[in-house]
């Protein structure tokens, strides 16, 4: 069915492509589509208008069809230049009649007039994943923000810029933290991320990580994800980090630890988790081996810094596909994957489609959860409820085939109780 809405997609041609490819990702969201069934039956969104600012793949896809169902107006843009996959676009407008404004690889004035177009949607539920849709409509767009019932976010970077807001009284609408979620966080940041970020270094390199000094920066559950998979595939791992108790944590996970300063001249790859700015920075550049290859999988493009590392070379060239050479004065070679942006993203397929079903879950029923109780919430960062993280844990383990122990009514009250001891 052709769409009548608005769109700015590569091309519409794609479209059977990314159907499969949807499909496919679908089968692997069992939790996301009983949440779909029970949505078209319910219509818990009906009439409003959400702007949804994610990584258009195959997974939030599904998302959107979900949030149609529910009768919700969607309209969906990127969160980063590089994450979208343009068949799955396509597939979005011209198969399940979504408007969408993503373009892989867009210019940076595409990038920001494509958000332009989902907040002049004049959304009532705003979906993040980085907060910039949130962060254009505090800046440029106030007039709309007594609109909004309510926004979410999906990623640590944009829960740290929406607190940052909340703590200087700026906030001006309620969201969820969809990111600090169990079922979010605890999966799809330390299992998914973990995967596919190593996948999408994997793909732009082709290097062999055994016997590699893998060093990566931050030991957040995106870092201890990534440690334990490059671990598992033979790389000794070197964790930097500025928090004492996470640095703690990877000793006692069996990884050396060391400040970046002493990282620096002896691995092989380097990978940033910390989203923060600068953690890789000339001084670090400049004392590394030749041959360092370095990738982000934090959310935004500044972990590395790229500008001193085009200031530092010689010479710059494609080495591969999303896969830059810096040539510096001595001859070292320092490659970049995919311009410093998100690795798992840029140069491989995001998180598998099994972690990001009970990630979706949560932005699904957080939707829901704020439209039932606007006249209640304040203009604060929420953690998502605990019955819906439990409840989507629950079905996660029905679709598993996992049964698990009741408390019975004994159990239930001791650990209710303060009286009855030893």
């Amino acid at each position: 069915m052709a769409t009548t809405k608005r769109h700015d997609v590569k091309d519409l041609s794609l479209t059977p492509e990314g159907v499969r490819r949807i499909e496919w990702a679908d089968r692997q969201m069992p939790v996301l589509a009983a949440i779909r069934e029970r949505f078209e039956s319910e219509q818990p969104l009906a009439g409003y208008r959400i702007s949804a600012c994610l990584h258009v793949t195959t997974e939030t896809a599904n998302l959107a069809r979900t949030l149609k169902a529910g009768g919700a107006d969607v309209v969906l843009c990127a969160s980063n230049p590089l994450s979208t996959q343009d068949d799955v676009a396509a597939a979005l407008v011209d198969a399940y009649d979504i408007a969408v404004f993503a373009i892989k690889g867009e210019d940076n004035d595409t990038y920001y007039s494509h958000i332009e177009a989902a907040v002049d949607h004049k959304p009532q539920l705003t979906m993040d994943d980085g907060a910039d849709v949130i962060g254009v409509l505090h800046s440029a767009r106030r007039e709309q923000l007594g609109d909004i019932i309510a926004g979410t976010e999906e990623t640590t970077t944009g829960v740290i810029r929406l607190k940052a807001l909340e703590r200087d009284g700026a906030l001006g609408f309620p969201v969820i933290a969809v990111n600090d979620a169990d079922t979010k966080h605890l999966f799809d940041n330390r299992y998914g991320t973990g995967q596919s970020t190593i996948d999408g270094i994997i793909r732009a390199t082709n290097v062999l990580l055994a016997g590699k000094r893998f060093v990566i920066s931050g030991y957040g559950w995106v870092g201890r994800g990534v440690a334990l998979r490059a671990k598992g595939m033979g790389a000794h791992v070197i964790v930097t980090e500025t928090e004492p108790m996470r640095a703690l944590e990877a000793v006692m996970d069996g990884y050396e630890v060391l400040p970046m300063e002493k990282a620096a001249p002896i691995g092989d790859l380097f990978c940033t988790a910390t989203g923060d700015k600068s953690v890789i920075r000339r001084e670090h550049v400049e004392r590394m081996k030749d041959g360092a290859i370095l990738a982000n999988t934090g959310h935004f493009n500044v972990e590395i810094d790229i500008p001193a590392l085009r200031q530092l070379a010689k010479e710059t060239r494609e080495a591969r596909a999303f896969v830059d050479e810096f040539t510096l004065e001595d001859g070292r070679r320092i490659y970049l994957i995919a311009d410093g942006r998100l690795v798992n993203l840029s140069a491989a397929e995001g998180h598998p489609a099994l972690v990001m079903d009970m990630s979706f879950a949560n932005q699904a029923l957080s939707a829901e959860y704020a439209i039932q109780h606007a006249a209640e919430l304040e203009r604060k960062v929420y953690p998502v409820p605990s019955e819906i993280d439990r409840e989507i844990a629950r079905l996660k383990l029905d679709t598993m085939g996992v049964a698990i122990d009741q408390l019975t009514e004994e159990q239930a009250k001791y650990l209710a109780s303060w009286d009855e001891g030893t």
